[in-house]
């Protein structure tokens, strides 16, 4: 049998089960901020900072993974990772092979068949210059090793499972807005393996907030980058119990608990600039990921709410 294409795997060890997530809250809060796929930006971790120094009280802030990515730039990946290490942090994929050092899973982004092997390529050779910034941090890179997959979080008495990927793997696609189309009922058999109310996740770089009778799973895209056709702001979810300090792309309520995508409004060209002088023209992540960057992916706002009976 052929060697599956480094990328497209995804390790046993990113793997867990649904019921996993019957465990005790180990976090709790009235405001909750997940912050998935920063990707390096630090204009957009300046964003999410910002945005929580708005709030009433401070906000407990997830970075749940791939916070690192295109910070291959040794004085900017020190910049992200200390600011991110005085939250809670979840390990993504590009922070598991940061930590490792086995190039079987490539950039373990575990892509399905939908992406091209050119663009699975491009990242796996993204994950190896990340990956030679990190090393002269080996303090910090035991640090990513140690952190955990997932949590569960109470809000107001709701159950909120933390994942980068989906409820049965750090790198998996069941919670992609593309897989959703597909089996949009997959959300409620999650859930109810998993004994939460909602999901949040990120991984699959676009936005999704899937409303059904059983729960909520909403995802949030990318912090990082853009997420919508024609603009330059990322994207959290907030839960809370609570106004937000600005108002929500869109969102839905659940026993008094909101669920919302907000804006996260950074500072763009100063992104693009730095993009730039990291990833100049013919890199991989500037042929992946520089029209993204720049003007948004071909997905549209009314794409990202849904509802499923």
């Amino acid at each position: 049998m052929a060697r599956e294409q480094p990328g497209r795997a995804c390790p046993l060890h990113y793997r867990y089960a649904p019921e996993s997530f019957a465990a005790a809250p180990s976090i709790g809060t009235d405001v909750l901020y997940v912050v998935g796929g920063l990707y390096g930006n630090p204009f957009a971790l300046d964003a999410v900072l910002a945005l929580a120094a708005r709030e009433r009280t401070e906000p407990l802030i997830v970075f749940n993974g791939d916070f690192h990515w295109f910070d291959v730039d040794p004085g900017v990946f020190e910049r992200v990772d200390r600011a991110v290490s005085h939250h809670e942090r979840l390990r993504g994929n590009v922070e598991t092979e940061l930590a490792g050092d086995d190039d079987a899973a490539g950039c373990g982004c575990a892509y399905p068949e939908w992406v091209g092997d050119a663009e699975v390529d491009r990242s796996n050779r993204i994950l190896l210059r990340l990956r030679d910034a990190a090393r002269r941090f080996p303090a910090r890179l035991e640090a990513l090793a140690a952190l955990p997959m997932w949590r569960v979080a109470d809000v107001g008495g709701i159950r909120i499972g933390i994942v980068h990927g989906d409820a049965w793997s750090l790198s998996g696609w069941a919670f992609s807005q593309e897989r959703l189309a597909d089996d949009p009922r997959a959300v409620q058999r999650a859930i109810h393996a998993a004994g939460v109310h909602v999901f949040a996740s990120s991984h699959t770089c676009l936005p999704v907030l899937l409303n059904t009778h059983a729960g909520v799973l909403v995802n949030n895209g990318a912090a990082g980058m853009p997420n919508f056709t024609g603009t330059r702001f990322g994207i959290i979810t907030r839960i809370a119990t609570r106004d937000a300090p600005e108002p929500a792309l869109y969102g839905v309520e659940r026993d008094g608990v909101r669920i919302e995508a907000l804006p996260l409004h950074y500072d763009a060209p100063a992104w693009i600039e730095l993009f730039d002088a990291q990833w100049p023209p013919g890199s991989p992540a500037q042929i992946s990921y520089r029209e993204r960057i720049v003007s948004g992916p071909r997905y549209v706002q009314h794409q990202a709410m849904r509802t499923v009976g």
